[in-house]
């Protein structure tokens, strides 16, 4: 599987002619469809009026394509030969003006204007041909096979964009392998230098004073030593890479897995930083927490 980001927009047009999608039809239907991060699958709708009834199947149509991301979709229905006069709803109008002149009577209010009034929604009213079951049928059935298309569209933008992060965090995942066996090849671990280290601090508490037994010195260096060795952290490393580079090979909706990851390359680079009794091994300890901070940054926009 292919690695998605969640971060995408596609914009799909079709135009709708009775029961089918045409180039010649009478309805043009735009879905415009944005994606960004998010720790679950939201999405939320803005549709023209009348058209509320077909949010339930948008929404599984969109959870059939998606796991994560926070989702925007817009639809705009056009009627291509739609009649051009204009159409009052005379009922609501009516309304309208005795609640105006209740109130202009008792406030001592100023007349209404017409482009006021005429801008109240409601006053003015779309011409719209009048539709059976079936039409409307037909056309919600366009608008949802509009989405599909819009959705296919956004899944193709937001794999190239996860393939880009895909490669950027294999690099990452590479330069954390390189680290770790870096500070494992340090020759600041070698015995000879731990031994060094170990000889000089106990000569210089020697020195300090008579009274400290050299040989529970010696014991309690060396047992200081086995506390401070970074074995264990760089084979857990090294575990925690191949398991990254696993789930990167294998794809599909992995940011949460790659996540808990992260924190746990955090956690060895943490440990190997606090437990490190040499300069070169502190450093890399540092440039390996610089690294799983990008790592980290990178994968929250995967899904």
């Amino acid at each position: 599987m292919i690695l998605q980001s969640m971060t995408g927009f596609a914009r799909h047009a079709v135009t709708y002619g009775d029961d089918k999608v045409s180039t010649g039809g009478e309805t043009r239907i735009v879905w415009e469809v944005r994606s960004v991060n998010g720790k679950g699958l939201d999405v939320r709708f803005r549709l023209p009026q009348g058209f509320e009834g077909i949010e339930p199947q948008a929404r599984v149509a969109i959870s059939r394509h998606f796991a994560r991301g926070n989702f925007q979709a817009a639809l705009t229905v056009e009627q291509l030969d739609a009649r051009t006069d204009i159409v009052l709803n005379e009922a609501y109008l009516a309304g309208v003006m005795a609640a105006g002149e209740r109130l202009r009577a008792q406030y001592g209010l100023a007349p209404a204007s017409v482009d006021g009034i005429l801008a109240l929604r409601g006053v003015l009213v779309e011409p719209q041909e009048t539709q059976d079951e079936g039409t409307r049928a037909g056309l919600d059935a366009a608008i949802l096979s509009a989405l599909d298309g819009a959705l296919v569209a956004l899944a193709e933008a937001r794999r190239a964009e996860g393939s880009s992060i895909g490669a950027i965090l294999s690099g990452q995942v590479d330069r954390i392998a390189e680290l770790a066996q870096r500070a494992r090849n340090d020759p600041a671990r070698s015995v000879e230098a731990v031994r060094e280290r170990l000889a000089a601090q106990v000569a210089l508490l020697l020195d300090e004073s008579n009274e400290f037994d050299e040989r529970r010195l010696h014991m309690e260096a060396a047992f200081l030593a086995t506390k401070a060795d970074i074995q264990e952290e760089l084979d857990r490393l090294d575990t925690h890479v191949a398991s990254a580079r696993l789930l990167i090979g294998t794809g599909g909706p992995i940011g949460r897995k790659l996540d808990f990851l992260s924190q746990e390359f955090n956690r060895e680079a943490n440990t190997l930083c606090s437990k490190s009794n040499a300069a070169s091994i502190t450093a890399i300890g540092l440039e390996l927490k610089a690294v799983v901070d990008q790592f980290r940054e990178q994968l929250q926009n995967l899904e």
